[in-house]
């Protein structure tokens, strides 16, 4: 089964047949040195291995294998120095990129030319787009299936944490205004309200060790907003993945407004999953210490993970989508990234009038 690679350390992307190596930039200088050439003359494994007498220094160096059938995609947290051959590989592999920058926030992706072309599902999920009747049935889900997330979430540590029934009273009340909504943006503005008020409620799941008040983006201003930031920007790489995968297209979206530079299909479905899998792994982590504030680098008004902190919590972040629940239609053991691409099948179903969209409600 392919599987996502991580990248924290620069350095050099290469490859040779359907193999990916990854050499470290200290490797690199060392094996410059050894050739005794301007880097320029290495752009790709081949060209390494011409000159024979250098053969044998690159073979000493620590470099990094990467079976190329076995990535399922690269996430990039550092500074990759390829070339244009690497990409024209990747896109024969059918190999998504996303890079993230120095702050560990989502620069943007490497998106390969689709290969699960259906021109029949693209018009008809222009089709849901276009009008308004079936866009605010989606729409509607999808922010529906995102609440009773959060509801899941307030409901399993109310009691363990503290007491969370004012937050949970709260958040029914908003959802039953739901079905209410007469347009896109005043249904944005009840999904807001209820994602406020389940952001409320994180200073008495994680008690006093660390201030949170409010949900502050660009930048975040304290620990827990920096941990939300780039555990959003996980998800939403994690399901842009996925839909790679399927025949959707990730530029038409339903709750969020299609625009230029992202692909807004992605943050529809992250919306679904953000509780479930961000927030659960962010209370993970630090109310069992994975993540402590020295993972943490402050500036003014400005905080974000180092990069050992970035590892944590993609560590704990693999494991949770590598963790398999009993799947309850299916009958059968699913992995939770496996339900993400079940997401993406089911829309697929709705838009081509197969079966009517529900979203995926945790029940654990």
């Amino acid at each position: 089964m392919r599987r996502p690679y991580y990248i924290f350390t620069s350095g050099k992307l290469m490859r040779k047949q359907n193999t990916l190596f990854f050499l470290p930039y200290k490797e690199e200088e060392e094996l410059l040195e050894a050739a005794k050439v301007e880097e320029e003359s290495f752009t790709d494994w081949e060209l390494i291995t011409e000159a024979g007498e250098f053969k044998k220094d690159f073979e000493s160096l620590n470099k990094r294998v990467i079976p190329i059938d076995d990535v399922d995609s690269l996430m990039i947290f550092s500074e990759i120095n390829f070339n244009a051959r690497m990409l024209r590989f990747l896109t024969k592999k059918n190999i998504p990129a996303h890079l993230f920058n120095y702050y560990g926030h989502y620069s943007g992706s490497y998106y390969p030319r689709e290969y699960l072309l259906s021109g029949f599902l693209l018009v008809n999920q222009v089709d849901h787009y276009k009008s308004r009747v079936k866009r605010m049935r989606l729409a509607l889900q999808l922010v529906m299936g995102s609440g009773y997330n959060m509801l899941r979430n307030l409901k399993y540590y109310n009691g363990r944490a503290g007491d969370l029934t004012e937050y949970i009273t709260k958040i029914e009340k908003h959802m039953d205004e739901v079905p209410l909504a007469e347009d896109i943006q005043q249904l944005m503005g009840f999904e807001g309200n209820i994602r406020q008020t389940y952001y409320a409620a994180f200073p008495t799941i994680l008690g006093e060790k660390y201030d949170f008040e409010k949900r502050v983006k660009n930048p975040p201003d304290n620990a827990v907003n920096a941990l939300i930031s780039f555990g959003n920007a996980m998800v939403y790489t994690t399901c842009l993945t996925e839909i790679y995968r399927t025949q959707l297209s990730p530029l038409v979206s339903f709750l969020h407004e299609p625009g230029d530079r992202r692909y807004s299909l992605a943050l529809d479905l992250a919306e679904i999953f953000k509780p479930l899998l961000a927030d659960r792994v962010i209370f993970t982590c630090l109310n069992q210490g994975r993540i402590k504030h020295t993972d943490f680098e402050r500036d003014l008004n400005f905080c974000h993970l180092s990069k050992n902190g970035r590892k944590a919590f993609v560590k704990a972040f693999e494991e949770k989508l590598q963790t398999t629940i009993m799947h309850r239609k299916l009958n059968r053991k699913v992995s939770y990234r496996r339900l993400i691409r079940l997401e993406c099948y089911k829309l697929v179903k709705h838009i081509t009038d197969a079966e009517a969209y529900e979203p995926f409600k945790a029940w654990w």
